[in-house]
């Protein structure tokens, strides 16, 4: 959710009951090639799995927090059948019909939710690769669009590009932007979340 460039990412396993997948862990603990092979891995290995983005244009409309929020739920409403309960790292799903928990520091605790975490890393690093080519100069195949300071020296030489998130304070300073009021309540973002009505 810190970068200040590119969509969010978000991913929902179903493992089968006695499934193993040797070496799986919080993503942020697992180098690249780890990840890429363990995203295989989960892939073959999984009753259902689903990855979801929400656009820079939709974190810059309703925020970063709703839009991981936002993520997770089209991930969960992606996968080829419905799970009997989720478990989710720390969050919970209101507008989701289905019995859940939210643990933390979950990708250290359940197996499905550090499957989980890989799949939305390793999809989110591939499409950061992609926005690299077409924005290059920026270095984000590199940072995956990190705030490191790499990307700050390449935002003070180029400006922001289209893939940057302009609701973030650093992408704001350096368009000139004034900074943002501070957001609205979360019963006032429901209308962003759940979209027109039928």
């Amino acid at each position: 959710m810190s970068p200040l460039a590119g969509p969010v990412s978000a991913a929902a396993v179903i493992l089968k009951p006695g499934t193993r997948i040797i070496g799986i862990d919080d993503s942020k603990k697992l180098d690249a090639n780890s990840r890429e092979a363990l995203a295989i891995e989960i892939k073959e290995k999984a009753a259902s799995w689903s990855v979801a983005f929400v656009e820079v244009e939709e974190i810059d409309t309703i925020n970063i927090y709703w839009a991981g929020i936002l993520a997770m739920r089209r991930a969960v409403e992606g996968l080829g059948f419905t799970p009997q309960h989720l478990l989710i790292d720390a969050k919970r799903l209101k507008d989701i019909a289905i019995p859940q928990q939210p643990i933390i520091k979950g990708d250290t605790k359940s197996a499905s939710i550090a499957a989980a975490s890989i799949l939305a890393k390793v999809s989110r690093d591939a499409l950061m690769r992609t926005l690299d080519m077409r924005y290059p100069g920026y270095g984000f195949a590199d940072h995956k669009g990190y705030p490191v300071r790499a990307h700050y020296a390449a935002l003070t030489r180029l400006g922001a590009c289209a893939a940057h998130r302009r609701s973030f304070g650093p992408v704001r300073e350096v368009l000139g932007l004034p900074p943002l009021p501070p957001w609205p309540l979360a019963s006032e973002r429901v209308d962003a979340l759940s979209g027109p009505e039928a």
